[in-house]
């Protein structure tokens, strides 16, 4: 008899926890889309957004390296992020890095947020649009002067607004 309870036990237990699975993993992806501003269902991402840009923004991809178009923008004017307009690097901060990606030396005032990206098995520092959320690359400390940062950005991630 005390085999059956504890069978009984365990399996409205698991029961219990199974039914209780979609509300919570609900609970923590409203709570993650609330942590920003802009916010978005995964499907209105897709809408949105080109499937390379989803999958970079959306999906921490990274886009091939020497591919973007902006790795050749040298108009004087502000890089914004693709999923939401939000200002990020101003021309002024642009360098050629040589590693294929656009590089700015410093981000606009508030612009993004920063995260440690251990995909790699190793820390990096990831970037993101602080209004969105979205993954724009990674900053490294072998940027130029002044500020000896390497802002590594996916150009699919960002779009360019010439200066008026």
């Amino acid at each position: 008899m005390p085999n059956q309870i504890l069978t009984r036990r365990r399996f409205l237990g698991t029961l219990a926890l199974s039914a209780a699975l979609p509300a919570l993993a609900a609970c923590g992806e409203a709570a993650e889309a609330r942590g920003f501003p802009v916010s978005f269902s995964e499907a209105e991402w897709r809408r949105r957004l080109t499937p390379e840009q989803f999958r970079i923004l959306r999906g921490k991809g990274t886009e091939r390296p020497f591919t973007s178009a902006l790795l050749r923008e040298h108009r004087r004017g502000t890089f914004v992020c693709a999923a939401d307009g939000h200002a990020l690097f101003s021309s002024a901060t642009k360098y050629d890095s040589g590693t294929g990606w656009p590089s700015f030396w410093r981000p606009l005032p508030g612009a993004i947020g920063t995260s440690t990206d251990r995909d790699l098995g190793y820390a990096r520092t990831e970037v993101h649009c602080a209004r969105c959320g979205g993954h724009l690359g990674h900053v490294f400390d072998d940027g130029p002067a002044p500020t000896g940062k390497r802002y590594c950005m996916n150009g699919a991630a960002l779009a360019f607004r010439p200066a008026a």
